[in-house]
């Protein structure tokens, strides 16, 4: 890497403020907004509107929206599952 073209990376806290989760990792982005980590030590902090916590895919609330009759439209033309 050339010296003097690159963001700083160092240790930055992302917390996700809906699912009241945090978590602390490195990261090139900044923020002038800091919080005080469990180990004592200050660092910046970023809010995100999702993260692993409030997302429907990883919570296991996830729905499958059906608006057409796509699944009834499929199961008329090729069966149902199950029948031969």
């Amino acid at each position: 890497m050339k010296p003097g073209i690159h963001p700083e990376y160092r240790p930055v806290v992302f917390r996700d403020r809906a699912a009241g989760f945090a978590f602390l990792t490195r990261s090139t982005a900044t923020s002038d907004r800091t919080i005080e980590w469990e180990d004592g030590e200050t660092y910046p902090v970023i809010d995100v509107e999702i993260s692993s916590a409030s997302h429907a895919f990883y919570t296991g609330t996830a729905r499958v929206l059906d608006t057409a009759g796509r699944v009834e439209r499929f199961e008329r033309r090729y069966g149902k599952r199950g029948e031969r």
